[in-house]
This record gives C-alpha cells, structure tokens and sequence, in this order.
C-alpha cells in the first residue's frame, strides 16, 4: 500500500515548492509531484532565471560597449553567445539542485512521474516504473501554464519560436519581430537589440507593458525607440508565414495592412493554464476559461482540492505563486492565515530600462473613485544615475487626496525591480506621500528617485 500524506502538491514551480517547504515547516506529511527531470517548474528552468541570466549579459554588454565613457579601454569586445548559454545552464542547474536540497530539508517526499486525481482523497503518480496511488488528506493543484497558441502562428521552434524555444537559440538571430508587448514580449526585445538583433515588437493595444501605467509605458517606449526597437502599436496580427530564409508577418493597423520580414518571429502572446489531463474531471473543481475557480484561501469547489498559481485566475507572476502557496498551506494547517492582497503585488520587468510597479495606476485608482494627485521625477536629476550614465527613467508616486495615501509606486529606469522593494514595503504598512518625503534617503543612490516623486507630489520638489 502507497503512503499516505497530509498533502500532495502536483507540481513543483515557485508555487508547488514553496507550499512543500511551507508544508515541511509546518509539521505535515508532504510529497511533491514533478513530470520534469528537475524541480523547479517554468519559472527556474525554461522561464524568470534562464531569461534574466541572458538579459543580465545583455545589459552587460551594453555597458561594456560605453566603457571608455568611463575611462575603460577595452579592444575589440564580443558576445559569446554559446558560453552566455553555458553561463545562463550554470545559474539554472544550481537552482534546480537548490531545491531538491530544500525539499529533503524540509522531509518532503518527491515524486517524479505525471500527477492526476483519480478520486477524492487520491493522487496516482504516472511515472518510469509505471502507476501508484497515493492517499492525500489534501491536494494542491500547483501545474502551472505553457505559452499560448494562435493557429495563424505556426510555431515550430526554428523559425518561429516562443518563450521556452528563445531560450536555446544556438546564435542570435540578425532579426527578430516580436508578437506582444507584455513582459515577456518587451525583455526579449529588450534582450536581442542589445546583442545585435534588428528588432520590431508588435502589440494589438496602444501601448507596450499594456498593464502598466501609461505615463510608465510611454517612459520606455520612448526609450526603446531611442534604442532604435521599431513598434508597430494598435496592431492586429493577421498571417504568420514561414519561409527557407525569412518570416512574413501580416498585420493590420488601422485600416492599413503591413508585411513585416525578420530571420526569426517569438510569439509572446501570453500562457494558457495547465488544467488537463490532471484528473479535474474526477472532482467538483470549476473552470473559468480553462483556469480553477478559487476563494481566497485558495479552495476550490471540492472540498481539501488548493490550486495556486498560473491555473488561477490571478497575476501569473512567480511570486504571486509563492504567496498563494504559503496560504494554501497555512489554512490546510489551520493557521488562518491572511490573504494574498493583489493590490499589492508587484510588476517586474526586466528589459533595459526596467519596468516596476505597485498598487494602482492612475487610471484604475480613478476608477475606484478617487481624487488623486501625482508627482513625476526623472532619474536624469539623480545625481547617482549620471554616474552610470542612466539619467533615463522616471519615478511616479499615485496618491490620493483626502488622506494622503500612496496607492501606487511606478518606476521606469536603472535597477527599478530593485527599488521596487521599498514602495511594496511602503504600500503594505498603508504609507502617506509625506511619510515617504520625510523618510530620509541615503546620498548619492539610485533610491533618491523615490524620495523626490514624493517631494514633487506634495508640490515642493527639491532638486528639480
């Protein structure tokens, strides 16, 4: 007879592996269930790490190729794309021994094979040595996404290629046309212009970072157009087409119909929920466009059945994963723990110069119905951003008017997901635009940014 647990998470993601090292903590009988060779899911192995490893060598090169601004001769440098694959292999191979590590820490059982509920209380682990079942008091559905399909994009990961096929690109591509301008859409981008890439982004909405606030998304357009990345906006993809040398790529803006022609085309049009074949037939649990339905302590319609994560219908963002993951398991346990605010979780995008956000756009908090003031600070009166010769960017504080709370942080510019960290504290402890103003900040660093939005949005800016 298999062994019983106190919960089998299915799937092994930052969702999944957080949960089993919540659930270790906590004293339950845990086991983790992963079709892949390694743990980690797509975040570790074919998503966040492997991608900002190749960015990170992007944003390098880029530096290097303005080192003699900084009084650094350096002859003839080159990319070195295969040992950039290496390097990027060697960040995600210790990640993944990482958390295999963790796992035995924290006594969590892995089980390596295909996972699915058969009946209530079970899940069968299809793996090498053929079929067991196992008895779970609780199931945590942790199975992530894959990127999505179109079926007027034909990927087949040579010509055209999505967000896991980029990634093992044996050479960098002379062009590329991206199809989407959300975070995946703009890093990549952002990523093959730097080393060398002729690129065009096509997105269907008006702006790139469509989520973002519009001051933040016409920042780094802007900026990207200044690195010479064509975007072609407003755009509707009609045809995808293949050839022996090139990609042609119908699109309609407007009224007008263009063909663009690169080496290569990434789909980055967005991840579908992997909700099939894990035995949800078997169950009470409901689907909504193909993603579980859940409350707020993550359950679904079938009692002792979680789901956190990308087959949710929440921010598919790896920390929003973990968050979830962490509730999941407190409220199994019986801790009641408090839940995930979207409100506040944090945007990071990676490309050059970054993309961060917390809380409300401008936009939404009107919506919400509230009077709000702004403040916009460029990162180019940032004594610290001159140094690096990155005076691009810019900092804006959201807040509203009655009582002065800042309802969102939105940053364009150098290390920006870094500085983020200080507007998700700010936000989380319900902080006021004159809190923030009056919270001294170290001279000279890049987070002064921050302090003088808030200085301009009270209406007395400093260094401006």
């Amino acid at each position: 007879m298999a062994d019983a647990f106190d919960v089998v998470i299915i799937g092994s993601g930052p969702g999944g592996y957080v949960a089993a090292i919540r659930a270790g903590q906590l004293g339950l009988k845990t086991a983790i269930v992963e079709r892949d060779k390694r743990l980690g899911g797509t975040c570790l192995l074919r998503g966040c790490i492997p991608a900002k490893s190749l960015l990170w060598t992007a944003e390098l090169w880029s530096h290097i190729r303005e080192a003699a601004e900084f009084g650094i001769d350096l002859k003839n440098p080159v990319v070195n794309w295969a040992q950039a694959q290496k390097h990027k292999e060697k960040v995600v191979s210790k990640g993944a021994a990482g958390v295999e590590y963790l796992m035995k820490k924290n006594k969590v059982t892995v089980l390596k094979g295909h996972g699915r509920i058969p009946a209530k209380g079970k899940v069968e682990v299809a793996g090498e040595s053929g079929k067991q079942v196992y008895d779970a008091r609780n199931v945590i559905i942790a199975t992530g996404s894959v990127p999505k399909s179109l079926p007027f994009v034909p990927v087949d990961h040579k010509r055209v290629v999505n967000s896991d096929s980029i990634l093992e690109l044996a050479k960098i591509p002379a062009s590329l046309i991206v199809l989407g301008a959300g975070a995946v859409g703009v890093e990549f981008a952002s990523l093959f212009n730097h080393v060398g890439s002729e690129t065009t982004i096509v997105e269907m909405l008006p702006h790139l970072l469509p989520i973002e606030d519009e001051d933040a998304s016409k920042e780094l357009e802007k900026w990207f157009r200044r690195r010479k990345i064509e975007q072609v906006l407003g755009a509707a993809v009609e045809k995808v087409e293949p050839t022996s040398g090139a990609v042609k790529v119908t699109v309609k803006v407007g009224n007008e119909t263009r063909t663009l022609e690169a080496e290569m085309v990434l789909s980055a049009i967005g991840r579908s929920p992997v909700t099939q074949e894990i035995g949800l037939e078997n169950t009470k649990v409901k689907l909504d466009r193909g993603f579980i339905q859940v409350d707020e302590m993550m359950r679904t319609a079938e009692a002792n059945v979680y789901a956190i994560g990308d087959v949710v219908p929440t921010e598919m963002l790896a920390h929003v994963a973990s968050a979830e993951g962490i509730v999941a398991v407190e409220h199994i346990a019986g801790k009641n723990p408090p839940a995930v605010n979207h409100d506040r979780v944090p945007n990071a995008t990676y490309c050059y110069p970054e993309v961060a956000s917390v809380g409300l756009t401008e936009k939404k908090a009107k919506e919400r119905g509230y009077e709000v003031k702004t403040g916009i600070f460029p990162f180019s009166a940032i004594t610290k951003a001159a140094m690096s010769n990155e005076t691009f960017g810019m900092a804006k504080i959201v807040s509203e008017k009655k009582y002065d709370e800042v309802l969102g942080i939105h940053l364009v510019g150098p290390h920006a997901t870094e500085l983020l960290a200080e507007a998700c504290v700010g936000l989380k402890l319900e902080t006021t635009t004159e809190e923030l103003a009056r919270t001294v900040h170290a001279h000279p660093t890049l987070s002064e940014v921050i302090h003088e939005a808030a200085e301009l949005t009270l209406g007395h800016p400093i260094h401006i």
